[in-house]
Formats: C-alpha cells, structure tokens, sequence
C-alpha cells in the first residue's frame, strides 16, 4: 500500500513547522518539501541583527537545516521552486534551479507556505547594485558582505517599517554609519496611531538618523552601474548603499495561476484548520490570511509567530488530527537603539471604520521606579470598546523594558477584560521591573476614569 504523500511548497516558518509536526505525529508520511532559496528553517526576524554585526555567524539564524530534515525522514530539496499546480490531478511542477529540469511531483495533499514578497517598486534605477531588499536569510548574507566588502558610509533605508527601522538601527546604531529612512506616510510604523507614530519619529531623530517623511521615492541615482543615490519627490539624498524596507504582499501568484480562492491583500482563503476552499490543498504563513481577533473580521499579517503557530495546526491536521488556530492580533515589538515600540490590536481609525463606539487613554509613566538607575520614559496607549470597557488594542513607546509589557495588553484582548478587570490584574512588582502601578494598569486607571465620564 502506498504511503500517503504531503508535499509542502515553502522551507521556512510555516512550511517546516507544519512538516516537523506532521513528522511527529505520522512516522508513516511521505513528506517532500521544495524551498527555492538554499536555507530552511530559519530566523528572518534575526536578520537585521546579522547585518549589524550582533550575529557573527549567518548560521546562527538556522534552526534546522535540509539534511536535519531529512534526518527526521522529511525530504528537503532546496534550490527548486514549484512553478505550477493542477488541483484536478493534485501535481505540481518543480523547476530544479541548479539541475534546470523540470518534473511534475503528485501529492495527496499540498501545503502552500510560500510566504510573502517584499515590495520594489518599478522606478530608475532600482536593480542597480548597491540597492537590497532583505527578505530571506540569503538576501540578508548578500547585503552583509557589500557591507563587508565596500565600506560604506552613507546609507538610505526607504520605508519607515519594522524592517526599515531595525535596518535603519543596525547601521545607525550598531555600525556608525550615517543613515537617511525616507517614508512616504506621515509617520513611520503605520500600525501605530499617529500620535505614537510620532513618538517613534522623535526617537529616530533623538538618535541621529535623518527621516524625511510624507516623501515618495521617485528613482535610484546611478554612476558606473551602482547606486550612488536615491531621488524622492522633495530632494536627492546622497547613498553608498539603498535598502529597501517597504513592506510585503501574500507570495500567491502561484495559487492564483491555479485559480485557488484569494482573500485579504491577494493572501490565500483558509479556514481555522488552515485548508483552503480547494480540496486537498492548506495554506499557512505569510501566503495565507487570518483572523483578527478584536475585528472579528479576516485579515493579513506577516510576522514569525503567526507564521510559526500557523505552520503547527496545519501539521497536525495533515496528520489526521485536530487542531485549529482561531487567529491573531498583530502583536509586534521593535527596537531602535535605546528605544522601544510596541503595538497590538486595532487602531483609532480601525475602530472607526468599523463603527465601533470607542474611548482612548495615553498616560506617560517610568519603566521602573523613578528612583531605580535605569529608570526611563515610556508611553502607554490603551483603546477601549465603550461603554463596556473592553480592551481592543494597545500600543507603547519607551526606551528599554518597556515593549514586552504590550504582551499583557494583548492577553487582555484575547481574554476578553475590561478597563476595570485590567486595573485589577495582580501584575508583579520590585523596583528594577516597574512602578508599585504597572504602566499598563495607570493608563487602564486613566481609561476607566474617562468611561465613567
């Protein structure tokens, strides 16, 4: 009797979480992975610190390579990309971008974890060299050796992102070099509200780099093949070296090729147990939508631990068994030098939108006891559902020790509390940690307060 066959499209997060899992649970599986870049299982998140020099070895940032993988009986081929699908006939294509043959693989059923692709804008200049996005651990490698290699001193990030930001400090920061973050929106990290966005641009200037907002890049200035400069709308900043940090888009040209149902920003339809519409086929990770749980609607968000728990339930179900993910809230933390940001849940325009009745309280607190060495500012915004209070999303801006404390916020959201269930949290307390009142328990103090006005 043939084995059943798993065929997984993708060898990072998703795709190798789901294929260790399903390993774990079915020694029985046959399960092939096709990865077209030569890493699996590896940190993208860690890449900004390799590129500054906090990470010696690029190796650190692998979990698991191909032959740990096929250690575990799971076959890894890296460097071969699946080009098509045919649902009817459950086979995929496979392009061998060493060997260049091509061959067709069938499956039983197939995961698509083909993650995301960052955008690059179609203007002058962008191939040149000297312009990087950083995406995969391979990206990340090419950037670090120009670094290495060719010295440069005057660096422009475009995009005001999580990426463009930790890029922006791995140079700044950690490398000395003089760094310009060009974004076309008026504040950086446009998952804040405004006025924290603001908090974050303040930081960024506070530590010596140059941030030209509300600026759209018009072309990359190029001499004798690389990039000597970066044009936006509003001037010409000299560059060494461009990195671009504008974001990413659902990697699904493949499933819509195949006619596979799209939702959210292109990203793959599926349900809590990761399937899509499309009968033997999942989806899981950047590719693939979510659901967001203060919405209560769908949503896209690319982030590791979406990634990573996705990846998990949809091992177990293509194990045979039961397993679900019943969403996200779009919790992230960034670090920039000294400073920190941290979000989770919606936003004022969010709530907005959706017609939802809401209140919002912004305190200033100490990240420890005032008197503590150590002790700094922090911000803490908390958002509210009124008249019942229920917390719907959070957002800090402070140096050191501040950003974690967003992970309280965000287990009130998905535990349903209140403003006054917050304040009653036993949350602990010494001086090197926090204040006797937690930050997060003034602003929901402050939020409460304004609730019964």
């Amino acid at each position: 009797m043939a084995k059943r066959r798993i065929v997984v499209v993708g060898g990072d997060a998703a795709g190798m979480s789901a294929a260790s899992q399903a390993r774990r649970l079915d020694r029985d599986l046959e399960i092939r992975v096709f990865e077209r870049g030569p890493h699996t299982s590896y940190s993208a998140c860690g890449i900004p610190y390799l590129v500054a020099g906090l990470v010696e070895d690029p190796n650190r940032l692998v979990a698991r390579t191909p032959e740990e993988f096929r250690e575990q009986g799971i076959h890894v081929s890296t460097r071969h990309e699946v080009t098509a699908l045919d649902p009817s006939c459950r086979r995929v294509t496979v392009h061998d971008l060493v060997g260049g043959r091509l061959f067709e693989e069938p499956y039983d059923d197939l995961l698509l974890a083909t993650g995301a692709t960052p955008l690059r804008p179609p203007v002058p200049g962008i191939d040149a060299a000297g312009v990087f996005g950083v995406s995969t651990l391979a990206s990340g490698v090419a950037l670090l050796r120009f670094v290495e290699e060719q010295r440069p001193r005057k660096v422009v990030v475009v995009g005001g992102g999580y990426i463009g930001l930790e890029i922006a400090e791995a140079f700044n920061c950690h490398r000395g070099l003089e760094v310009s973050l060009v974004e076309r929106a008026p504040q950086v990290m446009g998952t804040l509200d405004p006025d924290m966005g603001a908090l974050v641009s303040q930081a960024l200037r506070e530590v010596g780099i140059r941030l030209f907002l509300e600026e759209t890049l018009q072309g990359v200035e190029v001499r004798d093949g690389r990039a000597v400069g970066v044009r936006t709308d509003k001037r010409l900043l000299e560059a060494d070296l461009v990195v671009l940090g504008l974001g990413v888009v659902p990697q699904t040209e493949l499933a819509k090729r195949a006619g596979l149902a799209l939702g959210v920003r292109g990203a793959l339809v599926v349900d809590s147990r990761m399937r899509t519409p499309t009968a033997g086929i999942w989806g899981a990770g950047d590719c693939a939508q979510t659901f967001n749980l203060a919405s209560r609607r769908p949503f896209h968000v690319a982030l590791g631990t979406v990634a990573n728990k996705m990846g998990r339930v949809a091992g177990i179900n293509l194990a045979g068994g039961d397993a679900v993910f019943p969403g996200a809230l779009g919790t992230a933390v960034c670090k920039i030098c000294k400073y920190e940001a941290a979000r989770t849940g919606l936003l004022e325009r969010e709530l907005t939108e959706l017609g939802i009745p809401w209140t919002g309280a912004t305190i200033e607190e100490s990240t420890r006891a005032g008197y503590y060495p150590g002790a700094g500012d922090m911000t803490v915004k908390l958002l509210a559902e009124r008249p019942s209070g229920r917390i719907l999303g959070g957002q800090i801006v402070g140096i050191e020790g501040a950003a974690k404390r967003i992970d309280v916020v965000a287990t009130a959201i998905r535990g349903g509390l209140t403003a006054q269930d917050m304040v009653d949290l036993d949350l602990s307390y010494a001086p090197p940690f926090s204040p006797v009142w937690d930050p997060v328990q003034v602003a929901a103090r402050r939020l409460l307060s304004l609730l019964k006005d």
